[in-house]
């Protein structure tokens, strides 16, 4: 009984904070792709949510990241050893400094991210699916609901085959209803509309199978 409860909170408030984010168990489910809560076990982070088992992650900060300072070195630290390889910081992060942390894992390669030229984000993905041993990527924003989803959404798209409307679908029902300036379907709409699948970072059926969604 006290497995089942445990197993239920861990459903309900986002992925397990002891979770192996390095597996590649067969695709996050919905519910864990739209859960309005988890941390990721990091101190300051929120809605921490799987979106390619293994290989990505998204995020945002509790209260927001109102001095846009991005990532604290702890909270590097804590990703790195967690066996995360890369991290995102999409849109905002005017104040940060980017760079590597390094852990008894390996290293955290911290980057600025533009959610209208997600071209670079692809590129790190692709290389972490090529690569099995190399650890997942981190995409986060201020809220972790606008930005990182549509890196997210693109990255369903490039990788799992998901459609243009399914992805926008599934970055709608994680926005929490937050709202958005302009208009939510503008807002989104805008962000694909520079978006095209490159061929070159194709993976395989099995590959697909390992880390999309269910």
């Amino acid at each position: 009984m006290r497995l089942l409860l445990i197993c239920l909170i861990a459903t309900c408030f986002g992925l397990a904070a002891n979770a192996d984010v390095t597996a590649r168990s067969g695709g996050p489910g919905e519910k864990e792709m739209i859960s309005r809560g988890g941390s990721g076990g990091v101190d300051g982070v929120s809605f921490f949510r799987p979106v390619l088992s293994g290989v990505l992650y998204r995020s945002g900060f509790k209260g927001g990241d109102k001095g846009r300072t991005g990532l604290s070195q702890n909270q590097r630290k804590a990703f790195c050893d967690q066996g995360f390889s890369a991290g995102f910081y999409a849109d905002f992060g005017k104040n940060t400094d980017y760079g590597q942390t390094s852990c008894g894992a390996g290293g955290f390669d911290y980057e600025a991210a533009r959610s209208s030229r997600p071209a670079n984000v692809m590129k790190a993905i692709h290389n972490v699916i090529e690569n099995p041993g190399k650890g997942p990527v981190l995409v986060h924003c201020m809220w972790g609901v606008h930005s990182s989803g549509a890196l997210s959404a693109m990255a369903l798209v490039q990788f799992c085959g998901w459609s243009e409307d399914r992805a926008k679908s599934y970055w709608n029902k994680a926005r929490n209803n937050a709202p958005c300036s302009g208009g939510c379907d503008k807002w989104i709409d805008a962000k694909f509309s520079n978006f095209k699948v490159d061929p070159a970072l194709n993976i395989s059926d099995a590959q697909k199978a390992a880390i999309c969604p269910k």
